[in-house]
């Protein structure tokens, strides 16, 4: 476990010597602890990346060549699977299978932006003008110093999203990994100095989004800042990086709603509710929080939800058979349950779940279901991000769709029926930027990743991953031998 900062391609410590506890969720015990980089820290790794942007060979290498390095430290993560697995589960608390699954997903997302990069080699668009004494051409080039800012729900899959189309455009990036799960992004240096990549073409910082991101998002030679976390934050990040005209990309929070119809199999559904809400502790921004079901099936729906529910197995992610881990730590933990227990002050009914104390120390929460859920309650209507799902009966199509498409978060939504004409419908109405019909959460290297309204700006994986990292370049060339004749006759 690596314990100082990377920048330019060496360890170091930060100056005055600052550190974090690394805290396990399942324990509450401190069992590592890492480096807090501050300005100084800041400064110096964005002037690495400058140097290596500005008169390092990344961003002059081919894409073929630079596809090279990626395709090793997908090898690296691969290589190294088993272990990185289980840090990442000990910091952040998900199940060991939910880890490996990501470490797969970070591994590939490499592969897929190296093949991405390959394509970017004589890459050029061929303008249509209206005028024949030239010819013009569109060209892509990479943007220059970005800033990735990473949560700590999944910590080296959020990083591998940011970086690899980062590392693929050519452009040269600072790597802010979250204060509470930073040990695999703090493990990327060591894949990154295994694949040989230049010097300062990528650079981590562990350390106080307060100080050292703050940090970041100001300084003036950064040209790119990737955001993934709160509302809030992302509305401060989007307010800093205006001084200086900053390219800004967000992924923000959500409230994703779930539609249900009567037709649907009611086995299926349970599944896909539960996998909705419950994977990853619920602490995901896509998660389908809010469960609208068609009244013929209401009651029955939520007596199968609510009994599944009941079985599933909490406990140490890294013990098997574990399907529900600790939330990441004691104040995500507390404010999950002070949304639980708002809930219930507002009206609703908690159907099962809340508080567990199944353990004498950790940070577990049972899943949770509530009913009876007022659609002006905080409940309904703010992200909660635990195994938290709110559940309601509708009568009609439209009805349905009013209440999915009523909230200022436009990140994903889900649908679920017999009947595909009407899926469609539903799907097409949703004012959200990621839909499910007949499943729910996922998630795809190949396919855009964003939402509407307050839910972010931009979208990352697919090739629009790689275009946050691009800037598009008009050239045109006169090629008549006519004289211009405007000055000179």
């Amino acid at each position: 476990m690596q314990n100082k900062l990377f920048i330019d391609g060496k360890w170091v410590a930060p100056a005055d010597g600052a550190t974090l506890a690394v805290i396990d969720p399942a324990t509450g015990e401190v069992f590592h602890h890492i480096a807090a980089a501050g300005a100084s820290e800041a400064e110096l790794a964005v002037r690495a990346a400058r140097e290596a942007f500005d008169n390092g060979p990344w961003p002059r290498l081919s894409g073929k060549e630079r596809a090279t390095y990626l395709r090793a430290m997908a090898q690296g993560i691969r290589d190294r699977l088993p272990e990185l697995a289980r840090l990442e589960t000990r910091d952040n608390g998900k199940p060991l299978p939910e880890s490996e699954w990501d470490l797969t997903d970070a591994a590939g997302c490499f592969d897929f932006y190296a093949d991405l990069a390959e394509e970017l080699d004589g890459e050029a668009e061929e303008v249509k003008l209206g005028d024949a004494r030239f010819v013009s051409r569109a060209v892509r080039e990479p943007l220059g110093v970005a800033v990735a800012i990473v949560p700590w729900n999944y910590p080296l899959l959020m990083a591998s999203w940011k970086v690899a189309p980062a590392l693929a455009a050519g452009c040269t990036i600072v790597l802010k990994p979250a204060e509470t799960t930073s040990l695999t992004a703090l493990e990327l240096g060591v894949i990154a100095q295994a694949a040989g990549l230049p010097n300062g073409v990528l650079n981590i910082l562990s350390g106080r989004g307060s100080v050292v991101g703050q940090a970041l998002v100001d300084h003036p030679d950064v040209d790119k800042v990737a955001f993934t976390g709160s509302g809030p934050v992302g509305s401060k990040i989007m307010a800093a990086g205006a001084k200086d005209i900053k390219r800004i990309s967000l992924e923000l929070g959500g409230k994703s709603p779930f539609v249900i119809f009567a037709d649907s199999d009611i086995e299926k559904a349970v599944e896909w509710i539960m996998f909705g809400i419950f994977w990853n502790q619920g602490q995901v921004c896509s998660a389908t929080s809010r469960v609208l079901v068609e009244a013929p099936l209401y009651s029955r729906l939520l007596a199968r939800l609510v009994e599944e529910a009941q079985k599933i197995k909490l406990g140490n992610g890294l013990d098997e058979g574990t399907l529900l881990g600790p939330l990441v730590n004691r104040g995500q933990y507390e404010d999950v349950l002070r949304h639980i227990d708002r809930a219930v002050e507002q009206g609703a009914t908690l159907a099962c779940g809340g508080r567990y104390d199944g353990f004498d120390r950790g940070f577990f929460v049972a899943p949770t279901i509530l009913v009876d859920v007022a659609l002006d309650s905080d409940a309904w209507r703010e992200e909660i991000f635990g195994p938290v799902v709110c559940i309601r009966p509708f009568e009609t199509e439209e009805e349905a769709i009013r209440l999915a498409n009523d909230s200022r978060f436009g990140l994903a939504a889900a649908v679920m029926s017999a009947d595909d004409a009407r899926c469609e419908r539903v799907a097409t109405a949703f004012r959200a930027g990621i839909v499910w019909i007949n499943c729910s959460q996922p998630t795809f290297t190949e396919a855009p990743w964003g939402g509407y309204k307050q839910s972010g700006i931009g979208r990352e994986l697919g090739r629009w991953g790689l275009d946050n990292y691009l800037e598009t370049k008009q050239i045109t060339r006169l090629v008549s031998e006519e004289p211009w004749g405007w000055y000179l006759k």
